[in-house]
């Protein structure tokens, strides 16, 4: 392996790094003894190919799965290319195979571009009857482009189409209930989302995401082909993509369109009832503020029912598909409402069981469209996770933030590892089988590679100490004027990450009139790929936004010396799924505020950070604008997690020191 390794580093023009080559070593060794192992591998490690290597080399298939699509692009689009190129000839690289699988609302249907897209009533609506304007404009330029990728063999997936909003690429997508099925389809064997399986069954290395692998291993619907190893690549967000994957939404307006879809199609009333059933919903929805929901009210509960009913019995009413091999071909009109009956029913059946397990609760939505919306998601994924994925796979989890507090234990128990499991590379294989293991032990080991970064040279944590804790009322006269302060000594280059999009703004306003030289953006101004580039290409320039900001933005160099943070990012308290778990962990005696509002602080902290510093010769401050880092008890446990940056709380050393970075 490490030979294999190391051609492949030569190939590429690249130099040995000792985390990359301890992180290949140790991934290969997880995958042959089948234990599951967590890396934790700092930006600049090339922890891609620390696990891509030992995954050509397993013998069986491995799936590699990520969280956001610039990662899986860099894999499938410049990795794992350049790593085939690389190993052919080399022994044990016979078959460097790769592909990619998402799932089918992500790849154009076939069927729907050629025959149509079922209308209100279920009628199907061609291109002649598409609106006019830029929705049928853009509708008609992906029918367009979708065709192209047909005769040209292309992949037909979303990503790579024209730009579009979510409610276009509906006109050209269906969901897996929705599909007619590959043998019932008349263009089934130029289906796109079919093509893609087949690939993916003839591959090695097959690259996902975090939902399909969830999909696929805990809800137990078989979506990707047979494996036994799994790469989880930005493992840090598995639990929040397996949450997300999880959860269910239930609104009258969604009742009443699956209604009206079904009306033309049902002879008994079935249709009606379930209108019916979805006013009953409507009005039970209105009596409850939104929030959690600890205790259904009787009005609820009696509405969820009548919901499920008449879903399940329209779903039985709905015309039944013809047989395979019949040379029919289904009603998409049918096809489509029989799909979203079927949600509905499992959606309503799920929420009416109240299981402990489950977490409901209350949002508002735009009146006009169907005023408010239930939600259901799981109260935790630890234990899906355990019996779904672990139990049956080799799992390598990686990521640049995994030992939260200083060890790997909080987010280990969040993934279903258990911290009295943890073994070492010296533990025998069959240790779990001794007496008094549990049966269903699940051995992982633990491994921080490190970082080629020299962070205490080339970076400095500023906590501004003498600043007011923040409060529920935003952000102070004296934060402003704390944060054009240090904007003005980095002469810009600053990425600001805010709490909300209220203070993003508010900070936004004040730079821009304290600073009027500068060009401070504020995220929501204009698409975050303009922002990122308008950043990119003048250093003299400010980004503030929120979350989306504080994960996967990459801008080296001296375009990004300071990274302002102006609150400790705790979950909001009225956050229904964050507050039922860190109850939950209270209730089982331990510290919920520690093992889930904490541990989410520091893992966004982390992330957060680590925008800063993304090659050796990167150097800046983190500013920290909330003296809780520092004062509080909890304060050492989220600074554990941060990278090992020089530390100060002295403003006047930090203005000094940006100044010279900006070369003032």
């Amino acid at each position: 392996m490490r030979e294999v390794l190391d051609t492949v580093v030569a190939t590429l023009g690249g130099q040995e790094r000792p985390g990359q080559v301890a992180m290949a070593e140790a991934v290969a060794r997880a995958m042959s003894q089948r234990r599951h192992l967590l890396v934790q591998a700092g930006t600049g490690t090339g922890k891609s190919l620390g696990y891509l290597v030992p995954a050509l080399l397993h013998g069986d298939r491995v799936v590699v799965a990520t969280a956001t699509l610039a990662l899986q692009h860099q894999l499938v689009e410049r990795d794992l290319p350049a790593l085939v190129e690389a190993v052919k000839g080399q022994p044990g690289c016979e078959d460097a195979s790769f592909a990619v699988l998402k799932g089918r609302s992500n790849y154009a249907c076939l069927h729907r571009v050629r025959e149509g897209v079922p209308d209100d009533q279920g009628a199907l609506l061609d291109a002649a009857s598409l609106p006019e304007g830029s929705l049928g404009a853009e509708v008609l330029a992906l029918r367009e482009w979708v065709e192209d990728e047909s005769s040209s063999g292309g992949t037909g997936e979303r990503d790579h189409a024209p730009r579009h909003t979510d409610r276009v690429w509906r006109q050209v997508s269906v969901s897996h209930r929705e599909c007619l099925g590959a043998a019932r389809c008349p263009y089934g064997q130029e289906c796109f989302a079919e093509l893609a399986r087949e690939r993916a069954q003839r591959s090695r290395v097959v690259v996902t995401n975090h939902s399909l692998l969830a999909i696929d291993a805990i809800e137990g619907i078989p979506m990707i082909p047979t494996y036994d190893t799994v790469v989880v690549d930005e493992a840090h967000e598995l639990v929040a993509r397996v949450t997300q994957a999880a959860t269910d939404e239930l609104s009258a307006s969604e009742v009443d369109r699956t209604s009206r879809r079904a009306a033309r199609l049902v002879e008994g009333d079935e249709a009606d009832d379930l209108g019916d059933a979805g006013e009953a919903l409507l009005d039970a929805l209105l009596t409850i503020e939104p929030g959690r929901v600890d205790r259904p009210p009787q009005a609820l509960g009696d509405a969820l029912e009548l919901v499920r009913d008449a879903a399940r019995a329209l779903v039985s009413a709905l015309p039944k598909e013809p047989a395979i091999g019949s040379g029919e071909v289904p009603d998409p009109g049918a096809a489509q409402a029989k799909g979203w009956a079927q949600e509905l029913f499992a959606t309503a059946e799920r929420m009416a069981a109240g299981s402990d397990r489950d977490v409901l609760w209350v949002s508002e939505r735009d009146r006009v469209r169907g005023g408010r919306s239930l939600h259901v998601a799981p109260l935790e994924v630890a234990m899906p996770m355990r019996h779904g994925l672990l139990a049956d796979k080799t799992a390598v989890l990686t990521s640049a933030t995994l030992r939260l507090g200083g060890d790997f234990d909080a987010v280990a128990t969040s993934l279903g590892l258990w911290p009295r499991e943890r073994v070492t590379a010296d533990t025998p294989v069959d240790a779990s089988s001794d007496d008094g293991a549990e049966d269903d032990a699940q051995p992982w080991e633990a491994l921080d590679v490190g970082s080629p970064f020299d962070y205490r040279a080339q970076s400095i944590l500023y906590v501004a100490r003498h600043l007011p804790q923040p409060g529920r009322d935003g952000l102070t006269q004296r934060h402003l004027d704390e944060i054009a302060e240090l904007v003005d000594a980095a002469d810009g280059r600053t990425l600001g990450l805010f709490s909300s999009r209220r203070a993003a703004e508010a900070a936004a306003e004040h730079v821009r009139e304290v600073l009027p030289h500068l060009t401070t953006l504020a995220q929501g101004e204009a698409q975050l790929s303009e922002l990122a580039r308008q950043f990119v290409g003048d250093p003299h320039t400010n980004l503030f936004g929120t979350l989306s900001l504080w994960q996967g933005l990459d801008v080296p160099g001296e375009t990004c010396q300071l990274v302002i943070i102006d609150r400790v990012p705790f979950p909001r308290p009225d956050d229904p799924l964050m507050s039922a778990r860190q109850r939950a962990a209270d209730q089982r005696g331990g510290n919920g505020f520690m093992q889930v509002a904490a541990t989410h602080a520091a893992l966004l902290l982390a992330q957060g950070s680590g925008r800063l510093i993304r090659t050796t010769t990167d150097k800046g401050v983190v500013a920290c604008l909330d003296p809780r880092l520092v004062t509080a008890r909890y304060g050492s446990f989220l600074r554990a997690s941060l990278p090992p940056m020089w530390q100060t709380e002295d403003p006047a050393l930090v203005r000094q020191a940006l100044r010279r970075l900006a070369g003032a």
